[in-house]
Parts: C-alpha cells; structure tokens; sequence
C-alpha cells in the first residue's frame, strides 16, 4: 500500500502534524452520493478494532512532546479502554505507595464540542488555542502518545533549547527503552510496503540534537527507506539577540548533522514576507502552522493519491527529481494561494495580470509559461527556506539572474485541468534529455481537489476570498543556489559563535554541503556581494 509513517517530535512540529492529520480526516467520505476522494486514506491510517470490537481508523504517527505539552489530550483518545493501570503499577511493587498526581489540563470547548457530538462547535481563536491538542479532530492510538517526562515545556529553570540537550536525551532514553524497538518497528512492521518515513521537527533547539540521533538510528535501520525531515524554524527576529544567535547555531548543527542521513531536507521557516491577500499572528504557533501545514500538505498531496486516477508521485519519486547530483538533499519550499476561476489561473505571466495586490497570484508567476527554462525559475509569493530578508526586495528578473534552479517539483490543486495528458514514458525520455544539456528537471503534479478551510483552521486569507471554504493551492519543491548562500551564511556565523573544538569540524561539513549546490554553475552577478 506504500505507506507513510509521520514521525512527531516536540510542539511546533505537533502544531503543525495536527492541522495536517485534519484535513486528512476532512478527506474521509461518509455521504455514498459525494464524488469520491482522490487520496488514498490507507497511505496514512491504519485500521484497527476497539476494545468492543468496533471498527477503528487511527493516523500512522508517533507523538513526541514534553511534560504538560499534550494539553488536554486524553492518552486513550476515547477509543480504546484504559484498563486497570493501577493494578499493573502494583505487579512491579508490592509495598506501600504513594500516588502523586499533577491536576489534568482541562479539554478545550472546542474540544468539549466534538466529544459531545455538536455539528457547530465554538470557534477557535488564539486566545482559545493553548496546547496543538486543542484543536484536534482525530483520534489517535495509544501507541502514538509518548510524552517526555526529563523536561517540561516552557520551563526557565530547564529550558530544553541547547542542541547538546536534545543528543543527550536522546541518548539516555534510548539506552533505558530502545526507543526504534519500542516506538518504531511495531508500526513499520505492520506496513505491506513502507514507503518512507517523514519527521516534523524544529530545529533549530534542542529537538534538532534530539532529531540527528533519531535520524542516525533511523538510517542504520532502515537503509534504503526514505527519510524526510521537515526542520521548523522559530521567526529569525523574534526574541533576544543571544536567543536568535543560539537559533541559528542549533540550526546550522542541524543541516550538518541530519541532511547528509535525510533522504530529503527541508527547512520550514515563517517567510520573512507575506503576500498582502495573508493575515498571521506571528506569535500563534496556531496561525503559523496552519500557513505551513496548508504548503505541506499540498505539497506532498501526489504522494497519497489514488493510483490509477491521477498522477501518483512516491517520496523516492520526488527525491529522484530533486537530488540531480546525488548530493542536493535540502529543497526550498515555496507557496502561492491562487484563485480558483479559470480566467484566473491560466494567465500568463505579464498578461493580464490583475492589479490590486491583495487578491491570491497576483504576486507570482502564472501557471502557463513560454518554456520549461521560465517554469523552472518561475518564482511563487513565499519561500520557506529562511527569513533572510535579502531577497524580498529583488524584482524577478534580478532573482532569477542571482538564483539557479537544478530540479523542481511543483504541485497544483484546486484548479481548472490545464489538460495536458501525461505519458510516462516521453517524460523520462525528457528529463534524461534536460539532464545531458544541464537544464532545470521540472517534475509537475495535479490534484483537483481544492484545500479545506476547516473549522479547526485559522482564518488566514484575507479579501475577497476570506469567506471560501477551499482554496486553490500552487506548491514547489525545489534545489537551487539559493540553499548554498543560505549554507554559506550559516558557516559564517558558527565560523565567529561556535566553541574551537567543534568550529572547523561544522564549518567545513556546511561548506562541503554548499559545493553541491555551487558545482557547474556560476551566477556571474554581484547580487548579494558585499
């Protein structure tokens, strides 16, 4: 069935894996007279019987988060019956004991709303979202719940942020439980076909240290198994200097540890600039998740869709597309939120373009280009690889001088069909031919299948499209020179803030990790020259 495991670790990454595992569940059709849906629900549940008997659907994914990061998450997820833990505890001790219990976290009305049945439940705001929990619509499986208890979230005391910490941790855990034995296997072992393995990670604090052994022991494991990190990273200019300076060293220790492991690597940052058709709370971990969940999810909808009625791309598939060298493992990832109407979304670009800059892909480059060299370079309104500024200002003409484009995968949905057939096997024949003459690799995905805009889900567009329940959604992974100014900027930094013992070592493995995005080509502009 070639499925996918979500591997969780910490709570931004749990933000984000909760707006995602919602709308997988929007995709679920009950109503025999809908259309049919388009993705594959055995890719990502696992199906499963209750302690009555009954039927049961659950995500494939492991939750990691610190004490009290749950919220009010029941262990149980209602679905399955918790049992006589007590008299468990008393088969290992049979002396006196005394039971210490901290004060649950009370379910959130939106919550409460669900587990009552109610078609309308409250709607959600950031003062209402305290824990990702809040907002959850699945259920999970006792399996998947494996709270940390050696730290506890947003302790001053024992803040779990230094890189170090997270290896450590990691390191202790699973000397005392095995942790790929324990949390791992018994979910890849009931898999026909394992497809790969996908970890939603920050990481740029500790869950970075924490996430490089994991990903070690992952890949000793599992060899030829495909391993996608998605690294989350906190807003480039939110807290104090000393904070942000640790940020970027802990990333930095991040790209060099895990991406030459990944199969693929993909940096998450909140953009540094947002089209005017957006409206975020910068300081919602709600809001900001919900930005990249909606980038993601579109992304990677090809790798769950139904074979045999559109396209089908695998997590290797992308990765083949993507590594044109064997060595670009870490992809940009970008987004445009586009209209839906036909007139809209097959302009082209300097055509008739609309002029009020509020309303979705009136910022980007159309969907019908002259030539495969402008589909390649074609520049959607946000990128994901970092909040550097630099960039933002530069027209498209002085961004496409400054960036080259090796391979890019894009991902369309919720638009009219372009209605272009594709035939397999003339587009091998087209990228061994783009390959040879060292041109861009452009691999293309579509779904009809618009985004849900969810009750559980913020109301981030603006406009004239703020009231739609969908929204139509242009995705683009892509390797480019882009990454390796990114890497060099980050050997800069570690070169001047990183202890002498380990600066040469994470200096010269981040340079070696930018050559692959250097090697045979050369911009000849002096953009970004100091």
């Amino acid at each position: 069935m070639h499925e996918i495991l979500k591997l969780q670790l910490g709570h931004r990454a749990n933000y984000l894996a909760t707006h995602f595992w919602n709308t997988q569940e929007s995709y679920f059709q009950y109503d025999a007279t809908n259309e049919p849906s388009t993705v594959d629900h055995d890719i990502h549940f696992r199906p499963g019987q209750g302690p009555t008997g009954e039927d049961t659907y659950t995500p494939r994914t492991v939750i990691y988060d610190l004490k009290g990061g749950f919220g009010g998450l029941r262990k149980w997820g209602g679905l399955y019956d918790q049992g006589d833990v007590e008299g468990d505890l008393k088969s290992f001790w049979d002396g006196s004991a005394v039971k210490q219990k901290d004060p649950p976290i009370p379910q959130s009305e939106y919550q409460k709303a669900l587990d009552g049945g109610l078609d309308q439940p409250p709607k959600l705001s950031t003062q209402s979202v305290r824990y990702w929990s809040d907002f959850a619509r699945v259920f999970y499986h006792p399996r998947s719940i494996v709270p940390i208890n050696d730290y506890e979230l947003g302790s001053t005391i024992l803040p779990f942020e230094k890189w170090t910490s997270g290896e450590e941790l990691f390191g202790k855990l699973d000397k005392d439980h095995d942790l790929l034995d324990r949390d791992i296997r018994p979910w890849a072992e009931e898999c026909d076909q394992l497809q790969g393995i996908e970890i939603f990670a920050s990481d740029d604090d500790a869950w970075g240290g924490f996430s490089s052994k994991y990903v070690e022991s992952l890949r000793d494991e599992y060899e030829k198994t495909s391993l996608w990190f998605w690294g989350l990273q906190e807003d480039v200019n939110q807290g104090q200097r000393a904070k942000r300076t640790l940020r970027t060293v802990n990333t930095a220790q991040s790209l060099h540890a895990i991406s030459p492991l990944a199969s693929m690597y993909i940096p998450l940052a909140t953009p540094s600039y947002l089209p005017p058709y957006l409206s975020i709370d910068r300081s919602s971990q709600w809001h900001v998740a919900g930005l990249l969940s909606m980038t993601v999810e579109s992304m990677t909808l090809p790798t769950r869709q139904k074979p045999g009625i559109l396209k089908r791309g695998f997590l290797h598939d992308f990765e083949a597309s993507l590594n044109s060298n064997g060595n670009q493992r870490i992809a940009e990832l970008q987004c445009s939120i586009v209209d839906k109407s036909p007139e809209r979304s097959k302009e082209r670009p300097g055509s008739t373009a609309p002029s009020d800059s509020r309303m979705p892909g009136s910022t980007h480059v159309g969907l019908v280009y002259e030539d495969e060299v402008e589909k390649a370079n074609s520049k959607l309104d946000m990128s994901f690889m970092s909040s550097d500024t630099s960039q933002t200002a530069l027209s498209l003409r002085q961004w496409e001088k400054a960036n080259h484009v090796f391979a890019k995968v894009e991902s369309v949905r919720g638009l009219p069909s372009l209605g272009e057939d594709h035939d397999e096997e003339e587009a091998a024949t087209s990228r061994k031919r783009r390959r040879l003459a060292s041109l861009p690799i452009v691999e293309e995905y579509y779904n009809p299948s618009p985004f849900p805009i969810l009750d559980s889900f913020p109301q981030l567009i603006t406009g004239v499209l703020s009231t739609n329940q969908s929204t139509a959604v242009h995705g683009s992974l892509s390797t480019t020179s882009q990454i390796s100014k990114r890497t060099r900027a980050l050997q800069n930094i570690v070169s001047r803030m990183v202890d002498v013992a380990d600066r040469e070592a994470l200096a010269n493995g981040l340079g070696e990790i930018a050559e692959a995005y250097e090697e045979g080509w050369d911009s000849g502009s002096d953009v970004d020259s100091d």
